[in-house]
């Protein structure tokens, strides 16, 4: 028996009763208004919206987001409405709202980056006691599906893309390819098996308060390492990931390392700090010149700054060189070019590069706070 069979003490047969004309029409209704991402999507009323906005003190018509290109701007009430049609429960609203403040002190979305050939997404780690209070996923499968908030939280952000910019497949958003976090990608730190101090404390924030931090992503590349406690052996799986020729290498390259919290520890253990794991990826984040000539990357664009073959009409010699070898070529531009978090559970040598789009000069992204719940909710 599975848990969709129709028998007594199965979910299903638990459920309510509903008209089943009725769900159809509804997920029909907005699937012709062009309101989804292809998924089914809760159908909202104006009372059920209510619930949202009374879990905040904002005003429904304040502006979270412009973007002027498009001549298009997301209101409080438009985040609302997209968070429950993304499935949300109203206590979920707030840690939406701080990641639509997040994102908007981010430079690319405003500019056209989630309408571009890379296909980008946003990409949220939410840090803090709201974490346990709404049921966020910060251990096992933390990438992955099951969890309500996770999906819900981020794919609010990605229908108003749809629904509000207009961002949607084939028009305005023109990734040649994308990635699946395209439909979600929101993910807990672990705080609790961390050896560190949380992202958010890195921050300067307190340890009490909740965050969410965001920014711009290209893909997640995992890292299978369980055959060393060795940290420097680690750390360079780590760099060979960050620094693969087929990674967006450009000037404006950047990476959140989210380590599995056995792979912290490893670092941890040999009396690493998060700075120590951070400057030493910095400085290993290298690649042999003779290395990007073999695939046609050894110099830039003088108009895009994107890597291409030296002989190339539009090519002009880079900057790079570390140290007393001119011929490494940096992969990461500045310490603020590479952070790191700690996420998914305390089983296996696994962890993750998400690879991101940000400006190396710069923390490749933002975070801003969780407002707290309402006296009483």
């Amino acid at each position: 028996m599975t848990a969709l069979d129709d028998a007594p003490g199965t979910p299903l047969a638990d459920a309510p009763l509903v008209d089943a004309a009725q769900i159809r029409a509804a997920m029909d209704h907005y699937t012709r208004q062009g309101l989804s991402d292809g998924l089914p999507v809760v159908p909202v009323t104006e009372e059920y919206l209510q619930e949202f906005l009374a879990v905040t003190t904002r005003d429904p018509d304040e502006v979270l987001l412009t973007m002027a290109h498009l001549n298009r701007q997301l209101t409080v009430r438009l985040a609302a409405v997209n968070a429950a049609l993304a499935g949300c429960r109203p206590d979920f609203f707030p840690v939406v709202l701080a990641a639509w403040d997040a994102l908007a002190t981010e430079p690319y979305p405003v500019r056209g980056i989630w309408q571009s050939t890379t296909g980008t997404a946003p990409f949220l780690i939410v840090n803090g006691p709201v974490r346990d209070r709404i049921g966020l996923n910060s251990r096992g499968n933390v990438f992955g599906s099951g969890f309500p908030a996770n999906a819900t939280i981020g794919r609010a952000i990605r229908l108003a893309a749809i629904n509000v910019f207009g961002l949607q497949p084939h028009q305005l958003d023109q990734a040649t390819q994308a990635t699946p976090a395209k439909y979600t990608a929101c993910i807990a730190a672990n705080e609790e098996d961390s050896p560190w101090e949380p992202l958010h404390v890195e921050r300067g924030l307190a340890a009490g308060d909740s965050t969410v931090t965001a920014t711009v992503i290209r893909s997640v590349v995992h890292v299978e390492a369980r055959h060393t406690h060795s940290p420097e052996q680690l750390a360079r799986d780590v760099v060979d990931t960050i620094t693969r020729t087929g990674a967006l290498l450009h000037e404006y390259t950047s990476a959140f390392v989210v380590l599995g919290p056995e792979h912290a520890r490893v670092f941890a253990d040999a009396g690493w700090s998060k700075e120590d794991t951070r400057r030493f990826l910095l400085t290993h984040a290298v690649r042999p010149r003779a290395e990007l000539a073999a695939v046609g990357k050894d110099a830039i664009s003088r108009h895009t700054r994107w890597r291409l073959p030296a002989d190339h009409p539009d090519a002009v010699p880079d900057q790079a060189g570390r140290g007393t070898d001119p011929d490494l070529v940096p992969v990461l531009g500045s310490p603020g070019s590479v952070q790191v978090v700690v996420a998914g559970a305390d089983n296996a040598g696994v962890s993750a590069v998400v690879e991101v789009f940000g400006h190396p000069r710069e923390w490749p992204a933002s975070i801003a706070r969780v407002e707290a719940p309402p006296i009483g909710g």
